[in-house]
């Protein structure tokens, strides 16, 4: 890598690093470290075709959702590392959120970590990353209907494991209007 190429890949980890960092613990179930070590490893293999990347998040994010999916296709079990929940930063977050949002994303954090890798990574790509279905597919090389279907499982169990995340979620979710089909009554 030339002198310039390294300026741009080190300007690039200093600027998106924390994105794609938050986007890795998603992946793992909230391990940070396993999180960290997933990024690095991500980083490396760009660091290796700099030259030949045209769009580096993209890249990089595609080698998180590889190396993931790596993981979990392991033919054999891997023990689970406990570690203690720790707080996020508050630098992650916005002026905006209160107590509640905090709530929120503890219980959502500790709901994801009781889901298997690959329900976790169909989540997260569906609803963090805010990917279709197709490019999900695609990127974990499976079909549509496998992640339709993995999705559809994968919020079943979350609302299995975490009730409580319906009543923290927002107000107006209970405010839908009622589908209340008794006969009414109409007067010309």
């Amino acid at each position: 890598m030339d002198a310039e190429g390294h300026e741009n890949f080190r300007e690039f980890v200093e600027n998106r690093s924390t994105a794609l960092l938050r986007t890795a613990v998603l992946l793992n179930g909230g391990d940070r470290h396993a999180a960290e070590d997933l990024l690095q490893n991500a980083l490396i293999k760009a660091a290796g075709r700099w030259h030949r990347i045209d769009e580096p998040e993209a890249y990089v994010r595609q080698i998180l959702y590889r190396q993931q999916v790596n993981r979990w296709r392991l033919k054999w079990p891997r023990r689970e590392l406990s570690v203690p929940e720790t707080p996020e930063s508050p630098a992650h977050h916005s002026a905006d959120d209160g107590p509640g949002a905090a709530d929120l994303r503890i219980v959502m954090r500790a709901a994801l970590a009781r889901l298997t890798a690959r329900q976790r990574s169909v989540l997260v790509l569906r609803y963090f990353e805010d990917l279709p279905e197709a490019d999900v597919a695609r990127l974990l090389g499976c079909s549509v209907g496998t992640v339709r279907s993995t999705t559809h499982r994968s919020l079943a169990r979350l609302r299995s494991l975490a009730p409580e995340l319906a009543a923290l979620g927002p107000a107006d979710a209970e405010q839908q209007p009622s589908r209340d089909f008794s006969p009414v009554e109409v007067r010309p």
